[in-house]
């Protein structure tokens, strides 16, 4: 690594010249040379690189043309990403990305069986690998614009599994083959780790899902009959997308997204629309938090283009509640209110007597449709300048769903992010007392679940707060609470 700050070196040798675009960016950012060090350290201790100790004069070095190794340029990139509010890749900073095979970076892959079997079993033990070297997330890069949407477009191509029937092998199994009892087993572990997500947040389980995708990709090369391959492929996409969803909620963005990208393959594989659909929507919330509301709103209608024929009412449902929240960081107001009709009357349609839908879909409730659409009036408001109109009718939606999770043990980290979402109007609407009471309720949650999503929407929350009603004896308490309750350490991945 070149010393503990992550050195490296100049293009030119001796000749250094001064990295103008990573000047600029960084100017523009408003941090310090030590504030910058400081985030980078930070990033390192979240992504296992402890022997990271960057300070004032490494960043000067940076900034005269050094050129660092990684992880720094990936660590790098996704601070500034994180700041503008768009994609910042390293080549944007004027650094130079690590040499990397394409079956570990980038989301341009092949659409075939085998291969698909192939890349996930190679990424996940890499994965597996870095984390315990302490690389983990280092060494990708995020898509965006053309080069994400486009290669997700040929998710609508027919596979050449769907486009031919094979013939089922004899009734006796041969040696390798899973029965069914055993494949109803890896459905069920599948469920458990989801159940896990939703009460403990992605930190506590993230390896152990990437373990068990890996031996699923183990299964999959062994020769299994055409109805025990398709079975496989959606265990393989279901823990895919959830690794994914995991990495997306402890910080590991390029890792996450990676997951989504190999998630939607194998759900091609498995001729699984609706599931793949899932998929899609789980890229397009990433893409909403990145700032990237125009990406997110195309993954969206691909999704629903995708799954038109085939999507149960609550999967229609959760798909417009996310088209409602691309519209409204997009700041369209009249198709964000359409979107949200949508979505009620799709949810009206849902009846689990008659056609109960798989686990997968199960999480979005009567509670997560009113948190979604509170979100949506919410970020309009945010767009619209704090517009207290879009704030008062984020209200009413905002307090049906913090009162439904209230009742639900199961989704402990959804109860939170609907109460940071809560203290959030509450400031819109200029209510800091109500705000901080919502915040704490928050924070003892936080404690409990191992997510950073949840862990920063808060500070950014009680930034807020504190940068507008500084003064107020509530304001200080929860500032100080903050310090207490959730300080700035690494998650464990």
């Amino acid at each position: 690594m070149g010393g503990n700050g992550g050195g490296g070196t100049t293009a030119t040798g001796t000749d250094k010249r001064p990295n103008e675009l990573l000047g600029s960016w960084f100017v523009r950012s408003g941090w310090s040379k030590g504030e910058l060090a400081r985030q980078v350290n930070r990033r390192a201790r979240q992504l296992g690189a402890s022997h990271i100790s960057t300070d004032t004069s490494r960043v000067r070095r940076w900034l005269d043309g050094e050129n660092p190794r990684e992880p720094i340029p990936r660590i790098l990139s996704e601070l500034f990403s994180e700041r503008f509010g768009c994609v910042v890749a390293v080549e944007d900073l004027g650094l130079r990305a690590a040499h990397q095979s394409p079956s570990v970076s980038g989301v341009d892959l092949p659409w075939t069986g085998p291969q698909t079997v192939a890349l996930i079993s190679e990424y996940s033990r890499s994965d597996l690998m870095l984390a315990r070297r302490g690389f983990l997330g280092s060494s990708l890069a995020l898509a965006a614009g053309p080069a994400l949407i486009e290669p997700m477009q040929r998710w609508l191509v027919p596979s050449s599994a769907a486009l031919r029937e094979e013939p089922e092998p004899a009734t006796s199994v041969r040696r390798g083959q899973l029965s069914k009892p055993e494949l109803d087993l890896l459905e069920s572990t599948t469920v458990m780790f989801r159940q896990w997500d939703a009460q403990c947040g992605g930190g506590l389980r993230r390896k152990a899902v990437v373990g068990q995708l890996h031996e699923v990709t183990d299964l999959l090369q062994e020769p299994q009959p055409a109805a025990t391959n398709r079975r496989l492929f959606r265990v393989a996409a279901e823990l895919a997308e959830l690794a994914g969803w995991m990495s997306y909620d402890v910080g590991l963005q390029p890792t996450a997204q990676k997951y989504f990208v190999l998630a939607l393959h194998a759900a091609k594989e498995a001729g699984d629309k609706p599931l793949g659909s899932y998929v899609l929507s789980s890229m397009s919330r990433q893409m909403i938090h990145l700032g990237r509301p125009d990406d997110a709103l195309e993954l969206i209608h691909l999704a629903q283009y995708g799954s038109r024929d085939c999507a149960s009412p609550r999967t229609q449902a959760m798909l417009y509640a996310m088209e409602a929240r691309a519209y409204a960081n997009m700041g369209q107001p009249g198709k964000c209110k359409r979107a949200v009709r949508m979505a009620e009357d799709s949810f009206a349609d849902v009846h689990d007597w008659d056609d109960p839908d798989p686990d997968w879909i199960r999480f979005f409730s009567e509670a997560e449709l009113y948190g979604e659409n509170s979100h949506s009036y919410r970020d309009l408001a945010y767009v619209a300048g704090r517009s207290p109109t879009y704030a008062s009718m984020a209200e009413p939606l905002m307090q049906q769903a913090v009162d439904l999770f209230a009742k639900d043990a199961e989704h402990q980290r959804s109860y939170a992010l609907n109460l940071i979402g809560m203290a959030t109007v509450h400031l819109l609407q200029r209510e800091p007392e109500q705000s901080a009471v919502r915040a704490k309720q928050a924070m003892s949650y936080a404690r409990k679940v191992r997510s950073e999503r949840v862990n920063t929407r808060i500070r950014k929350t009680v930034d807020t707060a504190a940068r507008d009603f500084g003064d107020l004896a509530e304001v200080v308490d929860l500032t100080d609470q903050l310090a207490v309750d959730l300080p700035e350490t690494a998650e464990a991945v």
